[in-house]
């Protein structure tokens, strides 16, 4: 197996290390290591380039973590490519986990994140429009590389919840994700052990959008949305009536939620009859060249 780690940053120099300190005693010195960095103010650049570890730094300008992730695999090389976020430090048993998940024919490989926070169950699969979905965590993954190619990589349309888009593609595609609970990673979440807020805009933007493009609009797909959105607004009730937000936070968050949602499903719908074949990526790895503003690459 030769494996390419594919390692994600953001302003996150002191994790980024911890990061890279345990790939490099955890995984064969043949690893490749791809660190895409950006855009970072926080002189991620120079601590990287001063360590002999890593074979290529690629720089780029854009806080998309699809773009990351494209931008890395574009530069790997290996013919098996893992996505590692920067905040992330792999357990002892993660490299073996990887290797004999595809030895055994894996296509796609996942394992648990100690210390983060996951709204879904990672490890049962479910059904969307009659197809078998099985998520993954996008920042502790591997690939066989001839999936990724088929994919065209992922959808840098989308700001957050590409994994997720990316699952459905697969499960399109016939392909199959497995759980190895070998394949451990530590997340130590933000200094003060919070949890940023989320960005309703975003989150179901992206949620109507993968579910547009991937399935068009049928009532299971906008029931989907629709039954989100009426959870999470009582939650949001929930949180009004305890005094964790106020009443103008709800209404301007139910607002984002219509607008973002409205717009996803129309883009979604674009996105289907721009790509029409069934890896249904039309911003995918193949379509752009300048994501990188500068490589520095030692191999």
């Amino acid at each position: 197996m030769e494996l390419s780690v594919v390692v994600s940053t953001l302003n996150d120099r002191e994790r980024l290390l911890s990061c890279l300190d345990a790939l490099s005693e955890r995984t064969p010195s043949a690893a490749e290591i791809v660190v895409v960095n950006g855009p970072s103010s926080d002189g991620t650049t120079g601590v990287v380039r001063d360590r002999s570890d890593v074979d290529v730094l690629v720089e780029i300008s854009e806080r998309n973590p699809n773009v990351s992730r494209n931008a890395g695999l574009r530069a790997a090389t290996g013919d098996v490519v893992a996505f590692l976020d920067g905040e992330y430090a792999i357990e002892y048993s993660w490299y073996d986990a990887v290797e004999r998940a595809i030895a055994d024919g894996t296509d796609v490989v996942t394992g648990p994140v100690t210390g983060g926070e996951l709204d879904y169950d990672l490890q049962n699969p479910h059904t969307v429009a009659g197809r078998s979905v099985t998520h993954f965590d996008g920042n502790n993954v591997a690939f066989d590389r001839t999936v990724l190619e088929a994919l065209d990589g992922f959808d840098e349309y989308l700001e957050v919840g590409g994994e997720r888009d990316c699952a459905h593609r697969l499960a399109g595609l016939g392909f199959e994700t497995e759980w190895d609970a070998g394949m451990a990673a530590r997340c130590e979440v933000g200094t003060d052990g919070g949890q940023t807020d989320r960005d309703w805009g975003d989150t179901y933007r992206s949620r109507a959008y993968r579910l547009a493009k991937n399935y068009g609009v049928r009532p299971t797909t906008v029931g989907r949305i629709v039954g989100s959105a009426l959870r999470d607004g009582t939650a949001g009730v929930r949180d009004v009536v305890t005094g964790d937000a106020t009443p103008t936070d709800w209404v301007g968050n139910g607002t984002d939620v219509v607008a973002n949602a409205t717009g996803g499903l129309r883009d979604g719908l674009r996105a289907r009859w721009a790509d029409r074949t069934s890896r249904r990526n039309p911003n995918g790895l193949s379509k752009r060249h300048d994501r990188a503003v500068r490589v520095y690459d030692r191999r």
